[in-house]
């Protein structure tokens, strides 16, 4: 164990009364605990949530997101087969409306001539709707059902780097998915036994500039669902992780930093995920699509790169036991933010 985490079992609140960081945060949880309670920090706060929905066919992602002095939000998909993929991007400046909650699983809320999305969370399920009028020429219709089933796992984090600079992240993962998703005459089903989603929040007050790498998975495979989910560069040297994997909704936590290695000139090379010192986690990760999105506005300047593609490999249980990965469907990023 490189990272001694400690576990936290009660609620509590991410900020003190003055809006720094809640000593008592530090640390993990498998529910969402952790009330973000931001407040002040103006100009610095994020708050978003993500979600990445993988079908037999498709993969689709929806994301509101808030920065204090901008709202951006975000959809796009993928076919597999086809390679199709679109993405179309909203920036409201300086937004009026609150629409994001500080609970990150709250109802959310956007809307915009060019875009309406939903976040509605009821009864241990979201439905995520969205409807945009011109994607990519065509009318975009989704209306999609996500199971929060009891008893599952969640990874819920905060990063500490420092009482000023923090960040709570929930990483929920194998989210049975069920609806339908249209963009022009053509309309996609998602199946609950073969559909996961997974959904990123954040709540944090972060520094003016960072990078990061994210590595996910959701799927059925050799008889169990199985998700992953790695990160590296933003933890690191924080004493706390992202590092987790679950299998059938129980959570396997990692309490070592995660290697990336990988081709920064050419990023649809394999990537290669270790942990840093054991050999508890090895896997090779095999692009079929890259996703680039760039933006340079006065205030924002982002570059990601995901990649779409399959894992293989292994991950270590704390007994000792391997549980193997055999192509498993997910995917990997690099982000550098200036914001």
């Amino acid at each position: 164990m490189q990272h001694d985490e400690r576990e936290i079992y009660k609620t509590v609140d991410l900020c003190d009364a003055k809006g720094q960081l809640n000593p008592e945060a530090i640390g993990f949880a498998r529910k969402p605990l952790i009330v973000s309670n931001l407040k002040g920090n103006f100009m610095r706060k994020k708050k978003w949530n993500y979600w990445c929905v993988f079908g037999e066919e498709i993969m689709f992602s929806a994301t509101i997101s808030h920065l204090d002095y901008a709202t951006v939000c975000f959809v796009y998909f993928l076919n597999y087969e086809s390679q199709r993929f679109f993405e179309k991007t909203v920036i409201m400046p300086f937004p009026r409306k609150k629409i994001m909650s500080n609970e990150s699983l709250e109802t959310c809320k956007f809307d915009h001539p060019e875009m309406k999305i939903e976040f509605l969370y009821k009864q241990q399920s979201t439905r995520i709707s969205v409807q945009i009028d011109d994607f990519d020429s065509e009318q975009l219709s989704a209306n999609l059902e996500i199971s929060h089933p009891e008893n599952h796992e969640s990874l819920n984090v905060v990063i500490p780097w420092n009482r000023q600079t923090f960040q709570f992240t929930g990483k929920h993962l194998c989210l049975p998915a069920a609806g339908t998703v249209r963009i022009g005459t053509q309309q996609y089903s998602f199946d609950p036994v073969e559909s996961f989603a997974v959904l990123d929040t954040g709540r944090g007050v972060w520094p003016r500039e960072s990078s990061w790498n994210w590595a996910m998975a959701s799927q059925r495979s050799l008889g169990n669902t199985i998700g992953l989910n790695f990160g590296g560069k933003w933890t690191d040297g924080t004493g706390m992780t992202e590092n987790a994997f679950f299998v059938n909704g129980k959570m396997n936590k990692i309490h070592e930093d995660i290697l990336f290695l990988y081709d920064n000139e050419d990023y649809t090379k394999p990537w290669l995920i270790s942990t840093k010192f054991s050999d508890d986690v090895k896997l090779e990760f095999t692009p079929f699509f890259e996703r680039i999105s760039k933006s340079d506005i006065k205030l924002v300047k982002s570059e990601v790169h995901q990649l779409f593609g399959y894992y293989n490999g292994y991950v270590r249980y704390e007994d000792g036991k391997k549980l193997r990965i055999s192509q498993l469907l997910g995917s990997i990023e690099d982000h550098y933010a200036k914001w």
